[in-house]
């Protein structure tokens, strides 16, 4: 479209010279200066220029001579030729070259009047980028150019004319874009035999093509193999001038052509003379005959024959090109009254939407002005047919539409069409003004805001009602180091880091570094703390409060807080609660320091692995921060909080370091007065602070870090305090949670005990937790169930309520209460869909209405009673998990005995031993899961049995061979759970006397206790948890050694003790002698073993 633009200036001019130089004169071309008219030919040669260094550049023009015998042989048919042309010679410019031919043009001009004299001539636009592409660039709309002819040195030529009848023409497929006529189209031609075909119809004067739009919009070629794949319905268009689309000094290599078209009239494809492919000429003489030219004068060489329609004489010469040929008829408008009304309404219309696309698009307001001034009819509504030519000419419709333009022949209909794609490019225009008035709007906004901002920081400044950023934040930093008691030490490095940034500059990445670093530098509470509480009355009271038993842990935490009271502080000290999981060791942290008034802070190390999380990032990391101890003085703004450190024994170790020898620094009193953390790099008293840990085992934790704490072991719950537990803290909070508070829901006693029997036998409350909560979420089903949707009906939005959602989601206005976001689905359950994918939504239901309204809570009848027993408590928490306490109720075989066994999760368990000889070599296979430490304590056993078989009476004499020929197998039965420690041994050493000697051992005998090769019972651990589980499953005696005589009378209840006789050994004979009391074997041991 910018072709507009170069055709403006030439409305006034009837000629205008320039000087041009042909360059590469062939055998029908001279080199001459033609004086040409219009701007539009300079820019073209300017244009020619940037392309390429040299360029050959044809121009066509028609010379007025008397034609010879030759060449009245008719190219082309017209009527018109001879005698009706007007020569009007032209002087030669006094200021060239006399030996230069030269010429003058003059404007052309038909006899129908298509352009006055005065018009300018035509000029030749920039070319497209593409074949036919016009969708950037509308045609323009000059007067017709002058018809072109073979070129000859003479100095004047004669009025032009364009041949009205041309039957055969060259056909040029146009790409995406029809073209209409009087408008002028730039393509570019790539097919080599379309080029020089076109070449060669330039050096005849025969510059005449038609153009005919492709169907195929993707499609883009520069000859025609099907007639049906090209509208047929086309122009009859001119070419103006050529030149090469690339610059090459070979034209041999040359890549295409730009050819500048001028449509004259509309044409119809009535037959496909020639399809593209070259005809098959026959050689004479070898390659020479391209050599061959025909002389200037003589009559051309015949055509070889071809098969197929014939070809003109005019076309004759494209028969050896690879190039399309057509036939075609004239297409003219059909008569129409031009005072129509409907005509001229439609004209009127168009104006009018040309003046509206005017206002919004300069370049449509260009366009519309220079055909204006190139109008031949002094009133526009003279030519309705140009103006709809032009209509759809200038416009960026579709192609469809725009050949249905140029298919219509009359005028009205035309018309009709062209307004249509008129109101659409209006449209367009539209819409691209509003968008551009909106950024413009939007930038302006922003724009007026920036300023008027500064402007408001400007006065704020000079009446000193505000300082600028820095200042502000600089005075923020002083104010806070006011309020704090900070060390010289910290003090000194404050003002140096303040004094930086205030030399900084706040986009300094430097500033935002030392801003950052004093923000925590004066966050940490210097000489701040919260003022403790070490009332011991007030301690029980919490402690009772939130934990029922574990006498032990209250009375250790006690002496701890009246030794706090009398010195004043409980510096230096640091407890460490070890116990089962869910006996409430992070529970009594808690507790603790809410009856010292201390705030809390809970962070786990489980599974750490970096030393920075501990001792913080170096300030050079971008991201850096301090460690969690000092993040924890941050939070809790004192710097004497209680900070309980959980999972100290899972600890890790990676390649970042060992983040348990950095715990060193920071629980050790004698170091922990000057931590220093990497990040802030000056010295933190974390004295005051009162660090509680929490572990699982003690096993895994470094021997440094535990030789500075102080252990208080958590051993669990019995039965007797758990039902407590499940009846003061469990119920009450699983009812709450499950919306039953008011309800008249009730958990039986007697069902608790069967949870605690049955189900839940650790030793903390935490999976009894859970079977409660399950319990009470059962009854709520089954409440809401019964009593169905019409007692518990869902709310109904009130009237405003459904009236404001409905408003949000049609008017998209975001409410406090009431906003709108995007629906996400879950992924579809179909297993042949993929995984991302979600189920397919209607465009009305992509939005979900959510709101901040709390629901309320539904009220439960008081007709509903529900009492959960031991009889129904299957249906609520599934059968029994632990079905029996004891393998063997009657007496076992020999060979069988029990002992006691302490399991990972911290409960007990009875677990029978079995034994077995069969023949064999002598060995001894042990199954059940069994760890190193039981097997050993098997070896020694059997090792201890082997050499007093002869006091046993198992063998008859000392030097007697004993299991030499047998093997003996001892399993230990749940064999899915791992077995592991020492304690076993007694059992063991029972197990294999009674399956020597053949004796039974008592299932009411329980035995523990680790033994030594020479038969000594040494002390073992877990006696509370061991002696719980006898004491569940009806165990009457426990041996048990007598290291451990003190731990069992102090730290095993009394309940639990009730009705066990309990049995302190310190050798395997006192083990012996009562397991097999009362027993046969037992009275000949007198004589030959001494008990």
């Amino acid at each position: 479209m910018n072709i507009f633009g170069s055709l403006k200036t030439a409305a006034g001019a009837s000629s205008r010279s320039c000087t041009r130089r042909i360059c590469e004169p062939g055998p029908s071309r001279v080199t001459l200066h033609a004086g040409l008219a219009g701007p539009s030919w300079q820019a073209f040669y300017t244009a020619g220029k940037v392309v390429g260094a040299r360029r050959t550049f044809y121009s066509s023009t028609v010379a007025d001579f008397t034609p010879t015998a030759a060449i009245r042989l008719p190219r082309w048919v017209n009527a018109r030729l001879g005698p009706s042309r007007d020569q009007k010679p032209v002087e030669a410019d006094s200021q060239t070259d006399s030996s230069q031919p030269r010429a003058r043009l003059d404007g052309p001009e038909d006899e129908q009047g298509a352009a006055p004299p005065a018009s300018a001539p035509p000029s030749a636009p920039p070319s497209s980028s593409s074949s036919g592409d016009g969708a950037d660039n509308a045609d323009a709309p000059p007067p017709p150019p002058p018809s072109d002819a073979p070129s000859q040195p003479q100095t004047s030529i004669s009025k032009q004319t364009v041949p009205e009848n041309y039957p055969q023409v060259l056909a040029l497929p146009i790409a995406r874009r029809p073209l209409f006529p009087g408008f002028y189209k730039a393509v570019v031609i790539r097919n080599p035999a379309v080029v020089a075909s076109i070449k060669e119809m330039m050096r005849r004067g025969q510059p005449y093509l038609g153009a005919f739009l492709l169907k195929d919009e993707n499609a883009d070629s520069d000859i025609i193999t099907d007639i049906n794949s090209v509208h047929p319905v086309g122009v009859f268009a001119q070419i103006t001038s050529v030149f090469t689309a690339q610059g090459s000094k070979d034209e041999d290599k040359e890549e295409g052509l730009t050819a500048v078209l001028y449509p004259h009239r509309r044409i119809k494809i009535t037959e496909l003379v020639k399809n593209g492919t070259a005809a098959k000429i026959e050689e004479v003489e070898g390659d020479k005959v391209d050599a061959v030219t025909e002389p200037e004068g003589q009559l051309p060489t015949p055509p070889p024959e071809r098969d197929g329609p014939p070809m003109t004489m005019q076309t004759s010469f494209l028969e050896k090109y690879a190039v399309s040929v057509v036939n075609v008829d004239n297409l003219a408008t059909l008569p129409y009254n031009k005072d129509d009304q409907y005509i001229r309404a439609f004209m009127s219309e168009i104006v009018s939407v040309f003046k509206d696309i005017a206002q919004l698009n300069p370049l449509f307001r260009d366009q519309i002005a220079n055909f204006s001034i190139n109008q031949v009819a002094s009133n526009v509504f003279d030519e309705p047919d140009k103006l709809a030519d032009f209509a759809a000419a200038v416009s960026t419709g579709e192609p469809n539409e725009l050949q249905d333009v140029l298919e219509s022949l009359v005028v009205d209909d035309r018309l009709r069409k062209a307004l249509l794609v008129l109101k659409k490019e209006l449209i367009n225009a539209q819409l691209q003004s509003k968008l551009a008035r909106d950024v413009d709007s939007k930038i302006a906004k922003r724009q007026r805001e920036y300023y008027l901002m500064e402007q408001l920081k400007g006065i704020k400044k000079e009446l000193g009602m505000e300082s600028d950023g820095k200042d502000k934040l600089i005075e923020k930093f002083k104010e806070r180091a006011a309020t704090l008691k900070m060390p010289e030490g910290v003090r000194k490095v404050f003002d140096e880091e303040l004094n930086k940034l205030m030399h900084l500059e706040p986009a300094a990445s430097e500033a935002n570094v030392t801003r950052n670093y004093l923000e925590w530098l004066t966050q940490i509470p210097w000489g701040q703390h919260s003022r403790e509480n070490y009332s011991i009355a007030n301690a029980q009271s919490v402690l009772d409060e939130d934990h029922y038993g574990l006498k032990d842990v209250k009375d250790r935490i006690l002496e701890f807080l009246a030794v706090g009271k009398l010195r004043g502080t409980v510096e230096g000290k640091i407890i460490c609660l070890v116990g089962p999981p869910g006996v409430g060791k992070t529970s009594i942290g808690k507790s603790i320091a809410r009856a010292l008034n201390r705030q809390f802070f809970r962070f786990s190390v489980g599974g750490l692995t970096d030393v920075a999380e501990i001792k913080g990032h170096r300030r050079t990391y971008v991201g850096a921060l301090p460690g969690k101890i000092i993040q924890a003085l941050k939070r809790v703004g004192t710097e004497n909080p209680l900070v309980l450190i959980d999972e100290v024994d899972k600890i890790g170790r990676g390649h970042n370091g060992d983040p348990a020898s950095a715990l060193l620094e920071m629980l050790d009193p004698e170091q922990n007065t000057a931590f220093l953390d990497h990040y802030m790099d000056v010295p933190v008293d974390l004295s005051r602070v009162l660090f509680v840990c929490t572990a699982n085992m003690l096993d895994t934790i470094p021997a440094p870090l535990l030789d500075r704490m102080e252990v208080l072991e958590v051993s669990g719950y019995v039965s007797e305090e758990k039902a407590q537990i499940a009846s003061r803290y469990l119920g009450p909070q699983a009812r709450e949670a499950s919306g039953l508070k008011d309800a008249d829901v009730e958990l039986d006693p007697a069902a608790v005990d069967m949870l605690i029997k049955y189900y839940c036998r650790e030793s903390g409350v935490r999976n009894l937790k859970k079977h409660i909560d399950k319990i009470y979420r059962k009854a709520a089903l089954k409440i809401v169930q019964d009593l169905g949707e019409e007692v518990f009906p869902e709310p109904v939005p009130a009237p405003a309520e459904a009236a404001a959602a409905a408003d949000v989601k049609e008017s998209k206005d975001e409410s406090p209460e009431m906003i709108t976001v995007e629906k996400q689905d879950a992924p579809s359950l179909n297993p042949a869909a993929p995984e991302t994918s979600t189920p397919l939504t209607s465009s009305e239901d992509t939005e979900r209405v959510v709101t901040t309204i709390e629901r309320q809570p539904m009220k439960v009848p008081d007709t509903v009673h529900i009492k959960i027993t031991p009889e129904s408590l299957k249906d609520y928490v599934g059968p029994q998990v632990y079905q029996k306490d004891r393998l063997y109720v009657q007496a076992p075989p020999a060979g069988v005995s029990t002992g006691l066994g302490y399991l990972g999760n911290g409960s007990g368990a009875v677990m029978p031993i079995e034994a077995l000889t069969m023949p064999g070599k002598g060995n001894i296979q042990l199954t059940g899961k069994l760890g190193e430490v039981i097997r050993e304590s098997a070896q020694i056993a059997l090792s201890w049995v082997k050499s007093h078989a002869f006091e046993l009476g198992i063998t008859k004499s000392p030097d007697e061979q004993f299991l030499t020929d047998r093997d003996v197998h001892v399993h230990m039965p749940e064999g899915s759970i791992g077995k592991e420690g020492p304690s076993a041994g007694t059992a063991l050493l029972s197990a294999f006397v009674s399956l020597f000697t053949k004796t039974k051992i008592n299932p009411d005998i329980a035995m523990t206790g680790e033994i030594s090769l020479v038969g000594m019972v040494l002390p073992v651990g877990g006696l509370k948890e061991k002696i719980l589980a006898a004491h569940r499953a009806g165990i009457k005696t426990i041996l048990a050694p007598a290291g451990n005589r003190q731990d069992i009378e102090e730290n095993v209840p009394a309940s639990v003790k009730t009705g066990i006789r309990f049995v302190y050994v310190e050798t395997v004979d006192e083990v012996l002698q009562e397991v097999f009391r009362g027993e046969q074997v037992a009275e000949r041991w007198k004589e030959s073993f001494k008990l």
